[in-house]
């Protein structure tokens, strides 16, 4: 688990297509559902502020994630699950997600541990098909 209960990537690709990458591996997957996208940036530009390109995609599967609300419904405030894409100032493409680990010990998940890898496991396989 990183220290900041948050795990970051950095793409390899340029911000657009880290994002669309990661919006083809979500809708592609019949086990997912996305729920909402949300385009920061955009927001910043309407109140004429600048932001570099920032966007979060949400999407989750309910028959993970319901068994965790069950255990711990304080977890609802960190589902569905979200990975945020970001360019930092230098021009790079970040990735990042909340570890799921991390969500265990916020709110006190017990006997889930293999719903909590096979999450763990999912968001790394999305993330790292969106970076490459």
């Amino acid at each position: 688990m990183s220290a900041t209960g948050i795990i970051s990537k950095t793409s390899s690709s340029d911000f657009e297509t880290t994002y669309q990458k990661l919006k083809a591996v979500i809708d592609s997957n019949p086990n997912l559902k996305i729920v909402a996208e949300l385009n920061h940036q955009a927001n910043a530009a309407s109140v004429n502020l600048n932001l570099n390109p920032t966007r979060i995609i949400m999407f989750g599967n309910p028959n993970l994630g319901t068994p965790l609300m069950q255990n711990a419904p304080l977890v609802g405030l960190d589902l569905p699950q979200k990975i945020l894409v970001h360019q930092a100032n230098d021009g790079a493409v970040m990735v990042s997600y909340n570890d799921p680990l991390y969500l265990k010990e916020r709110h006190g998940i017990t006997d889930n541990a293999a719903v909590l890898q096979k999450i763990a496991g999912a968001l790394n396989a999305l993330t790292n098909a969106a970076i490459q």
